[in-house]
């Protein structure tokens, strides 16, 4: 594997995903890296998460259809999905207890396990 070189927009981007309070979607992606590099377009922001999910130093996440990216090496969590904002925020509590490798009626056997909750998050529920 060659060795691709840092550059400014890599860096701000790998940034942007690790700050963030969840995974992001491409145009949450490009909106916050344009607070330091405001001409970024979107294909670079495309070609970069692309580069990033490639190196393993992110991972797509997936909810209702929608591909959002994430920071790797985060540990086990979860997503609480706002219905009001639509935000996605990590939860690092795990709400299910469900061992690798138990079994459920049949033959199913866990291997891991991602849990998504919807509801409203702390600044929506306070403005209802």
């Amino acid at each position: 594997m060659t060795a691709t070189r840092s550059t400014r927009q890599r860096d701000v981007i790998t940034r942007v995903l690790h700050d963030a309070e969840g995974p992001l979607g491409v145009g949450d992606v490009l909106e916050r890296a344009r607070t330091d590099l405001p001409a970024l377009g979107v294909a670079t922001v495309y070609r970069t998460l692309k580069l990033l999910t490639d190196q393993g130093r992110i991972h797509p996440v997936t909810l209702d259809g929608e591909t959002l990216y994430e920071s790797s090496g985060k540990g086990h969590h979860h997503h609480f999905a706002c219905t009001r904002c639509q935000r996605v925020f990590t939860l690092h509590t795990c709400p299910v207890a469900l061992p690798s490798g138990t079994v459920y009626p049949g033959g199913f056997i866990v291997e891991a396990h991602e849990v998504t909750l919807y509801g409203q998050c702390p600044q929506c529920a306070q403005a209802s």
